[in-house]
């Protein structure tokens, strides 16, 4: 660390999770920050549970900025991320509000970082239920999987040791220099209202900024809500969400946009886009409970020839 404190921003768009959203704020007031000056900026998107004034009376050295409810987490962060850039920061954390930090993880992000120039750092992600797996963690691109492929079995003991380089970086937690900011710009909100973090990653891979995730960083994150399955849907309700809301996990036109804008080439986009409703016809999908049966090969021995 350099003798100045490294000004880092850190940056979470919230909405009607008033208790989750002060868990979060407590657990960043108990980290180290020797070397760092660090502000935090919340976007409040319009919650009506009171959240805005929960942080006043609680964290009045908290930042606010208002959403009128319409913010999703995509222009969210931005939101917060174009207040947060105001403040001159080296560095900025892009934080979901149900992350629950280890002391030492920000300190070793910057690090991290400082040690490799033009690098956007991730953490190790665990689950704060079950604090030994790893949860959206270095998931890697495999064409004849249908796409993205997360890992399900992995745990804080089948990891390599050290950083190591990966393809895509989840929006739960991600340090990234404002210098890779102002180069690239913000993230999607038009085409990806909901997840852009999934598109913005790869974007800065493509653009030259080397991904890493700093396994000594960790952070402890609520498990996602898992989406109420298509069958158990109603006509209507399956058509809105796979064809018209945007932000629904289930909506084709979101999937095709993240695998067109994120594969290694657009041929590898169209095949797995074809291989992934093969795959739900066969019931071998790899976000199904069939893929989460699957065994995997430790991610130390997937990653071996990526540790920096």
């Amino acid at each position: 660390m350099s003798e100045t404190p490294i000004r880092v921003e850190i940056v979470a768009p919230v909405h009607n999770r008033r208790e989750i959203t002060l868990q979060c704020l407590k657990s960043l007031s108990g980290i180290e920050t020797t070397g760092l000056d660090v502000h935090i900026v919340i976007v409040d998107d319009g919650s009506t549970d009171g959240t805005s004034d929960a942080i006043r009376n609680e964290y009045s050295e908290v930042e606010i900025v208002s959403g009128d409810g319409n913010l999703w987490f995509t222009e969210g962060t931005n939101a917060g991320i174009r207040a947060a850039l105001k403040h001159d920061p080296k560095y900025i954390l892009a934080i979901n509000d149900d992350g629950i930090f280890d002391s030492g993880f920000l300190r070793y992000l910057v690090e991290t970082a400082d040690k490799h120039p033009r690098s956007v750092i991730g953490p190790l992600l665990l689950l704060w239920d079950m604090p030994h797996k790893i949860f959206q963690t270095a998931p890697v691109w495999e064409t004849w999987s249908g796409g993205w492929r997360h890992w399900y079995g992995q745990t804080v003991w089948t990891i390599p040791n050290r950083p190591w380089k990966v393809s895509v970086i989840v929006g739960n937690c991600v340090l990234i220099p404002s210098e890779a900011i102002r180069e690239a710009g913000l993230m999607d909100s038009t085409r990806f209202p909901n997840f852009g973090d999934a598109e913005y990653t790869p974007r800065l891979k493509k653009m030259g900024w080397k991904l890493l995730i700093d396994p000594r960083a960790r952070v402890f994150c609520q498990p996602n809500n898992v989406p109420t399955k298509l069958l158990k849907l109603s006509a209507r309700q399956k058509l809105q969400a796979l064809f018209f809301d945007a932000g629904h996990p289930h909506n084709l036109l979101r999937r095709f946009r993240g695998m067109w804008d994120t594969a290694p080439t657009k041929i590898d986009a169209l095949i797995a886009f074809g291989v992934f409703f093969v795959r739900i016809a066969l019931r071998k999908n790899v976000e199904s409970e069939w893929g989460m049966r699957q065994k995997e090969k430790p991610l130390s021995e997937t990653f071996k020839n990526e540790v920096v």
